[in-house]
């Protein structure tokens, strides 16, 4: 029986710990965790006992523990706050699976600054940046949660560069506080402050941080045409509303996971979509050069940062690495659309779809006719007129 016991620690020097764990950590002989833990702990372990620290790669680690468990049945893990909280026993959990965990959990450091600042926490929205991307802070923001707690790194993602990023796509309604090593208590401090503050500060390591709004700004839906900037003498060049809510429902991204946005343009596409689904992974291709200013201001106009934008031709382009998608936007194909639909072919999840704007007779026959060539079903059209433009035909095909 392969058998792990994880202990969760504050930050204290000294911390409290369960009489249960301590009894068990005397009877113990290997154990394990970060190098603050070992010298943490170092007081309380046996004579002569093994020591594997937890460092990157994990999988060196396992490899240990697995030659370990040849001649021990129980190794004893330190880890932070609470072990299944973004922590350690998440990792076992997926690496061992068939391993037996008893766990004896402390506060982590959210719950721990929420109860020295007198907030309850029971609404909070949990993120975590420690060697995350930004996707699920972003997706905080978008999603306008009152109240974020955020696990931070000292790389990327510090109080600082948080602030940063929030103030540049104009969620600058909240304020923050930032506590650090908390539980120790010659070292812990906690700073209320307003993002413009903090983006002028340096905070100790380990910190995490609190944010908080009462005034949520609302959030659009069918952003109007007019308020984005567009290619400069071409106004209308531009995914109009109407169309590009109805593009979006057809592009099913409620069960979707990442969309590929192939000529953005302005990048209204993209944008809609991650303020109505920003659960999303984007990545938008513009072959105009232009495109990379146009997306960038348009993202931090109407508050939507996180989107990839690629500019160069997509049919050239190295698409072999990049997230796969299942569901693609085709916005402009430059006459090449057989190839396009071949390229997206080879990376298309299945069940994934493609939806295509046509503008005319010629090109709605075009992609029907390319796209069951290459073994996609055609579903029903949509047919829409918008004032005195020409009439749009919006195609979905599936694969």
């Amino acid at each position: 029986m392969k058998r792990f016991v994880v202990i969760g620690l504050s930050d204290a020097s000294e911390p409290w710990i369960d009489p249960k764990a301590l009894e068990v950590i005397a009877h113990s002989q290997v154990f394990s965790g970060g190098k603050r833990h070992h010298e943490i702990m170092r007081p309380y372990l046996p004579e002569n006992y093994e020591w594997i620290d937890i460092t990157v790669p994990l999988k060196n680690v396992f490899t240990q523990y697995e030659l370990l468990f040849n001649r021990q049945s129980t190794i004893v893990i330190f880890a932070s706050g609470d072990p299944l909280f973004f922590g350690f026993a998440n990792t076992i959990l997926r690496e061992m699976p068939d391993a037996e965990i008893e766990l004896y959990p402390s506060f982590n450091s959210l719950q721990t600054l929420a109860h020295r600042i007198l907030m309850p926490y029971h609404d909070m929205r949990i993120v975590s940046l420690t060697g995350r991307p930004w996707q699920e802070f972003d997706r905080a923001l978008i999603e306008r949660a009152a109240k974020i707690g955020v696990l931070t790194d000292n790389k990327e993602h510090t109080p600082a560069n948080i602030a940063l990023r929030m103030l540049h796509y104009g969620y600058n309604q909240y304020s923050m506080c930032v506590g650090e090593h908390l539980g120790n208590p010659s070292l812990e401090r906690i700073t209320h402050l307003s993002l413009s503050k903090a983006t002028e500060q340096q905070f100790s390591n380990p910190n995490c941080l609190i944010l908080q709004t009462k005034l949520l700004k609302p959030r659009l839906f069918g952003i109007p045409d007019s308020r984005f900037a567009t290619l400069e003498g071409r106004p209308r060049m531009i995914t109009k509303a109407p169309i590009r809510l109805l593009s979006l429902q057809a592009l099913d991204l409620y069960q979707k996971h990442t969309l590929w946005d192939i000529g953005f343009c302005t990048g209204s596409v993209s944008i809609e979509a991650r303020l109505q689904f920003p659960h999303l992974q984007i990545i938008s291709f513009e072959v105009r050069g232009e495109g990379s200013l146009l997306m960038a201001v348009n993202s931090q106009r109407f508050g939507a940062p996180g989107i990839t934008a690629l500019i160069g031709d997509f049919n050239q382009m190295d698409i072999q690495d990049l997230p796969r998608p299942d569901a693609v936007f085709i916005g402009g194909h430059n006459g090449q659309l057989h190839l396009m639909l071949e390229r997206i072919k080879s990376v298309l999840l299945p069940g994934g779809c493609v939806v295509f704007n046509s503008v005319s007779q010629e090109s709605q026959q075009a992609f029907k006719q390319e796209a069951m060539a290459l073994g996609f079903t055609i579903q029903p059209s949509m047919h829409i007129a918008l004032n005195d433009y020409n009439p749009i035909e919006i195609i979905k095909a599936t694969i």
